[in-house]
């Protein structure tokens, strides 16, 4: 789900919420939103990043927008619609000429979601190699990237994985320069986001995560990282503080934030394709993501990975729609006005 206050992220069903700017974003072609609202949601529903979950099975993840629409959370928030972006066809066979499964779709759509999302970014406001292209377009942006995984490092035998990678998985290496220019130097815009303009948070490292992947490139690629263990130990309220300072001192337009649902501690977001046994809580993610959100440098959001196929009754949506609009209301950016008769039952800590 997209926030903004990029081109998208590969692999993910997005909604985007922007704060309105000069002009809303048209909802078709000649229209535009009847109500500008100071935020604008766009939907990015796609699979086209991820690996089938199981052999002729598409992933549920894009239907990750109607699954949040379905709490309420546009109500919440007050924003207005800004339409949907669709994707093209998902496909599990492999991609031997870029690289990566989906490679030439993920390729066009990413540059369909810039091409949306530009208008927005008039003012200086703007899923991750989509969200990345529009910034770079407007100028150099930052970008908070709250994820249990790295996202950067790419695995040891790529031989056998030849054609066969993901970009969701890669999805900040390939915004960062690294991997094909296919898919990271669209229109010759590469690197999206330099990697010492960029803080990781929440990552949670597993010994085998080791032997399988490079992970020792991401340690030495200039990304400060703020693990999830960190995160527990500072106070998430106090690990966001400091993760916006120092965005807020590199000399950029501003930063963009990544939050991909498997942040979250398999024990409360098992509705992910990696779920992830040392994440954080619900009420932890709220206090990191609204000290983001509070800064007047973060421009926009975007919303990744949860799969509606994992919650069938619809209460992991409803904890994670309560948790983003928890967060923007208590960055001061989003009125509270109307909050309580919208809101669902608070989740389980």
């Amino acid at each position: 789900m997209r926030l903004a206050i990029g081109p998208a992220v590969l692999g993910a069903a997005l909604s985007s919420l922007l704060p309105a700017c000069a002009q809303p974003p048209p909802v078709a072609p000649g229209a535009a939103l009847s109500n500008p609202a100071a935020l604008v949601v766009i939907d990015a529903p796609s699979n086209l990043g991820l690996r089938p979950p199981a052999p002729g099975v598409e992933p549920g993840v894009r239907k990750l927008p109607d699954a949040l629409r379905a709490t309420g959370l546009l109500q919440r928030l007050q924003a207005g619609d800004g339409g949907r972006v669709d994707a093209p066809p998902y496909s599990p066979a492999a991609d031997f000429a870029i690289g990566f499964r989906n490679g030439a779709a993920l390729r066009d759509y990413s540059q369909a979601l810039a091409d949306r999302l530009m208008p927005l970014l008039a003012q200086d406001r703007f899923v991750l190699l989509g969200s990345g292209l529009a910034l770079k377009q407007r100028g150099r942006y930052g970008l908070a990237f709250i994820d249990a995984h790295d996202d950067f490092s790419f695995i040891r035998d790529r031989r056998r994985y030849r054609g066969l990678l993901t970009a969701a998985g890669l999805d900040l290496g390939l915004a960062t320069g690294h991997g094909p220019a296919a898919l990271s130097d669209l229109r010759g815009r590469s690197p999206y986001f330099r990697s010492d303009d960029v803080v990781h948070l929440g990552l949670a490292v597993a010994d085998q995560d080791r032997v399988d992947y490079e992970v020792e490139s991401f340690e030495r690629s200039g990304i400060h990282a703020i693990d999830a263990a960190a995160i527990r130990r500072l106070g998430a309220e106090r690990a966001g503080r400091e993760a916006r300072a120092r965005l807020e001192a590199r000399p950029t337009k501003g930063y963009w934030i990544h939050l991909d649902a498997d942040v979250l501690a398999e024990r409360v977001m098992p509705a992910v394709d990696s779920p992830n046994p040392g994440g954080l809580d619900f009420a932890q993610l709220r206090a990191l993501l609204a000290q983001l959100l509070a800064s007047p440098d973060a421009v926009g959001m975007e919303l990744t990975i949860f799969d509606p196929d994992l919650d069938p009754d619809g209460r992991l949506a409803s904890h994670l729609a309560d948790t983003v609009a928890g967060a923007f209301e208590d960055s001061g950016r989003w009125s509270r006005q109307g909050a309580a008769d919208a809101a669902s039952p608070a989740p389980a800590r």
